[in-house]
């Protein structure tokens, strides 16, 4: 709890009305630019260590069923043990955060869950993690196509949201929460000026940070 306490007072400061520029918003989006190779680095080497380390964790339906339909928690069950966990994991770093959006918290839950389409293992996790480190451009290129060979985990890294969207529309999700889904891993929103895009700015950097 006090991991997800200290973690909550920065995505407190995100809470802002549409079209004002938050210094905590622009300071978290930068850190999580896809341009800045050590702290993605960071962000794939926790991700890795959490697929390692939480096979035998299980979260229980109980703190799914207020926020998930019956539809939905299908898919949640379908992930592997260690997306799961980062779900819950970033849906409670926001709920401790004071965010009650029903759109935002359901999209903390589901929005890996493109990955039940082409599973991928803690090797292949590595291989995301050395590629974008060492690589970032070619990796970019690799991301495109089909999920195939060598170039698998990168297809699946840069694809999985926009799978994880259409999955959740045929459990009738609303148009909101398939949106954050779907843009999850765009770029940082720098300067949000809607309703959606402060959603979607808070969900970003709550995920670099669970």
């Amino acid at each position: 709890m006090v991991l997800y306490t200290r973690k909550a007072i920065s995505l407190l400061l995100l809470s802002r009305e549409p079209g004002s520029a938050s210094p905590a918003l622009t300071i978290l989006s930068q850190c999580y630019n896809p341009s800045v190779n050590i702290s993605r680095l960071t962000y794939r080497s926790r991700q890795f260590w959490n697929a390692l380390l939480s096979p035998g964790k299980r979260v229980t339906s109980e703190a799914l069923l207020p926020h998930l339909t019956s539809a939905q928690l299908v898919l949640f069950r379908r992930m592997q043990p260690a997306e799961q966990l980062h779900a819950y994991q970033l849906f409670k770093l926001l709920e401790t955060a004071g965010q009650t959006a029903p759109d935002l918290l359901t999209a903390a839950l589901l929005h890996d869950v493109g990955k039940i389409l082409v599973p991928i293992s803690i090797f292949d996790r590595t291989i995301i993690v050395l590629g974008n480190f060492l690589f970032r451009k070619a990796a970019r290129r690799w991301a495109h196509g089909t999920p195939h060979g060598w170039r698998l985990p990168f297809v699946v890294a840069e694809q999985h949201a926009g799978w994880g969207a259409d999955l959740v529309i045929q459990t009738g999700a609303s148009p909101l929460t398939v949106e954050l889904i779907r843009r999850h891993h765009d770029r940082p929103v720098q300067n949000p000026n809607s309703p959606a895009e402060n959603l979607l700015a808070i969900l970003q950097a709550a995920d670099g940070e669970s």
